[in-house]
């Protein structure tokens, strides 16, 4: 799950003019990043870059107030700092990790000719990258932000490890779900946008 290579090849440049070329090639031309930017074992480019992602999108948050961090010991600032640093450094890693574990078995019997985990990790990284608006206060921003990296997830998917686009939407739906709905709250965004909540969709089924 955490693959890593001595000498990997391919993948993308360091620095942070590479991540921003990333960023804006993954929203225009995905398919171009996907197929030249992700390689066996350089997961470094694309953890960088989810953990980027992860940082401005709370940031954002933090700016507007949207973000409700505890205090400790009567220090807002550095409380701040440190909870900013635990998402960046630690829960963002650990759920990119997770979650391409999830979506690694749901390819295992869908997806002979599948690629690796560590591959799984970077496409899921880059599919984040609308998600720098996900902490705007605007839900309609955020709906649109976390839907469209759900349709990048499936244009990763579908490229890298070698199925059909409408397949891979399918088999990319529950990890979707979980990063993209819950972690950067698009759920909540489409909630607040249309006044319906996951009581008034189940009662609707009933």
């Amino acid at each position: 799950m955490t693959q890593w290579v001595e000498n990997p090849t391919g993948g993308r440049d360091r620095g942070v003019a590479a991540l921003a070329r990333a960023w804006a090639e993954v929203l225009v031309r995905p398919r171009r990043l996907f197929r030249s930017g992700v390689a066996p074992g350089d997961q470094a480019p694309g953890l960088v870059f989810a953990g980027a992602v992860v940082l401005v999108e709370e940031l954002t948050r933090v700016a507007t107030g949207a973000a409700a961090y505890p205090v400790l010991s009567g220090q807002p600032v550095l409380s701040t700092l440190l909870f900013l640093a635990l998402a960046v450094v630690l829960v963002a890693p650990a759920s990119l990790h997770l979650t391409a574990a999830l979506q690694t078995v749901i390819l295992i019997a869908a997806a002979p000719n599948r690629a690796g985990v560590s591959e799984t990790v970077q496409v899921i990284a880059y599919a984040a990258a609308p998600c720098v608006f996900a902490g705007l206060p605007f839900p309609g921003v955020r709906v649109a932000a976390t839907a469209y990296a759900s349709v990048l997830l499936a244009v990763g998917v579908s490229d890298v490890h070698d199925v059909a686009l409408p397949k891979a939407a399918v088999l990319t739906a529950v990890p979707a779900a979980l990063v993209f709905g819950y972690g950067f709250r698009g759920f909540a965004a489409l909630s607040e946008l249309t006044g319906l909540t996951w009581a008034d969709v189940a009662a609707s089924l009933a």
